[in-house]
């Protein structure tokens, strides 16, 4: 069985009877996120090799994990997330941006949006020119393949044999459609795979989901591993350090309220524990760059420069429209609506509540000269000033606009050595004026977009912007006061060779045996996309290497 929760039985691993609260394990993942979860199914399916995989948060068992459009309760649900908050971003007005992290077995694959859509061809061969041999995209597709289960079939870009379900939306939304239909009216191309041999153009997302049921890389591959004898899963486990002993690390040190438990890796330790929250690890073990260190406290244990630095992220500004037709900000509200969409759901698995965050979008250039999309349109049939708060009270829809690849670079420090307080998060948002052009650039076009027929016909009025704010000065301003993450934070634990780096091409952390980093930290640039589906192939990956030794 897999064994789960705080009163676990220690399957797979070998007790040092000699000291209480001591364990050997062959691998320890850290984090059952996205990549995590991967990472230690991978590892542990053979059955020759005992894995610990530790989750700070809790079981995956809350019923609106697993509804698709429970993620708007989810994300926002303290008990599930991390409720990560930036220092303040000048170029967004000195606002503090809410960046929220799963908490739970499935990390942010189970609260996120659902899309499943992996980046361009280009972004991975840009990251094998960058000196990461086995990166292009030539390398990475048939492990995108080799996790996917594609509703469609497979072909030459999609697998039919792995654990995570891949599925078309069950039921789209005509607002959605009309959004496509005015994109191709527009002068943009249709586009029936965003994952296929081109990301341009107008069309709908596929999503992580299939039957009514979000498919999370816990429920895609910890599922299948119940059965296994050698695979433990404890949540609630807190991880506070690593353990160095002459030059490698030989264990991690984990509470989980009733004392620490250290547990030592035959093997290797793998951090999945995320692009926030794996340099903090590495920062409070004494790992990273020597001034922050010993700000916060830590004693310097090794010296790497890079760790914590690179941080980026897609920042999204909104048009919101006002709809002539009800919306699901008026679904929500109707105690007959919110009802009707619950029988739906429980009887047939149809509806609003099997759809993900966003249902189509369109892959556009911001300027000519364009080699490729640089900018993504994404169209939600709700709208919101603050998630957290609710949906807007008016029927509206939104077209959620984002650079696909800010040059803009912040950072992740730990403010001490105590786990429970956040790490300083500096995400330094469109800093670069390259970033603010796109995203004004973006929402011109995207305003083109909804002056198309048939959804121009949908639409009463703008609200956000609205239409009095055209300038790009008046649009930056705009940016300034309502700009936020699109949650795809990346690149703190940077993979490459220069002094910035802190992973080799195989994800083993320069200068250290017996450490492994395996999450969306480990990306040099951002991918053109949500990150989850990218993230899950890094898990893969890395088990991939460590297997072949």
């Amino acid at each position: 069985m897999l064994s789960m929760g705080r009163d676990v039985t220690h399957f797979g691993a070998t007790r040092d009877d000699g000291s209480a609260g001591m364990e050997i394990f062959d691998f320890i993942v850290v984090g059952a996120g996205s990549a995590g979860c991967a990472a230690a199914s991978r590892l542990s399916e053979s059955g020759r090799y005992s894995v610990l995989l530790l989750e700070a948060g809790g079981p995956d068992n809350d019923l609106w994990i697993h509804v698709p459009m429970g993620f708007g309760k989810t994300f926002v649900n303290e008990r599930l997330t991390w409720q990560f908050t930036t220092e303040p971003v000048p170029a967004l007005s000195g606002r503090r941006i809410f960046t929220p992290s799963g908490r739970v077995v499935g990390g942010s694959s189970s609260i996120n949006g659902l899309v499943y859509c992996r980046g361009q061809s280009a972004d991975f061969d840009n990251w094998r020119q960058d000196g990461n041999a086995g990166w292009s995209y030539a390398d990475v597709l048939p492990f995108f393949r080799r996790s996917e289960d594609q509703q469609n079939g497979a072909d030459d870009y999609h697998g039919t044999d792995g654990p995570l379900a891949v599925s078309d939306l069950v039921d789209r939304n005509p607002l959605c459609r009309a959004f496509v239909d005015s994109a191709l009216a527009a002068g943009f191309t249709s586009n029936n795979d965003f994952n296929g041999e081109t990301q341009d153009g107008a069309g709908y997302f596929q999503m992580t989901a299939r039957n009514g049921r979000r498919s999370s890389s816990a429920v895609a591959f910890l599922s299948g591993a119940r059965a296994r004898q050698n695979l433990v899963l404890r949540t609630h486990a807190q991880v506070e350090q690593l353990l160095i002993e002459d030059g490698r690390v030989i264990a991690v040190r984990y509470t989980m309220g009733q004392g620490p438990v250290i547990a030592h890796a035959r093997q290797k330790v793998i951090l999945s524990a995320g692009a926030i929250n794996t340099p903090a690890i590495l920062q409070r073990s004494g790992i990273g760059r020597g001034e922050w260190l010993r700000e916060a406290g830590i004693e310097v244990q090794h010296e790497l420069r890079g760790v914590g630095s690179n941080l980026h992220d897609h920042v999204q500004a909104r048009l919101v429209m006002k709809s002539r037709r009800k919306t699901l900000n008026s679904q929500v509200r109707s105690p007959m609506s919110k009802v009707a969409m619950a029988l739906q759901y429980a009887l047939f698995r149809r509806g609003p509540l099997t759809s993900s965050g966003a249902q189509s979008g369109c892959f556009i250039r911001s300027r000519p000269g364009l080699e490729r999309p640089d900018a993504l349109l994404m169209f939600m049939p709700f709208s919101s000033t603050d998630y957290r708060k609710g949906l807007d009270r008016f029927p509206g829809f939104s077209v959620s606009a984002f650079q696909l690849r800010p040059a803009s670079r912040g950072s992740v420090r730990v403010r001490s050595a105590n786990w429970r307080e956040a790490p300083l998060i500096a995400p330094n948002y469109l800093e670069s004026e390259l970033d603010q052009q796109t995203l004004i650039a973006s929402l011109r076009i995207a305003r083109k977009i909804v002056a198309c027929d048939p959804l121009s016909g949908q639409i009463e009025r703008e609200v956000r912007p609205g239409l009095d704010v055209s300038s790009d000065a008046e649009l930056l301003d705009y940016i300034r006061g309502a700009a936020g993450s699109v949650y795809h934070p990346v690149g703190t634990c940077k993979m490459g060779g220069g002094s910035d780096a802190v992973v080799d091409a195989r994800l083993r952390v320069h200068g250290l045996d017996g450490l492994v980093v395996a999450d969306a930290s480990i990306m040099p640039s951002i991918v053109s996309a949500p990150t989850n589906a990218t993230s899950i192939m890094i898990g893969e990956r890395a088990a991939a290497f460590l297997l072949e030794g």
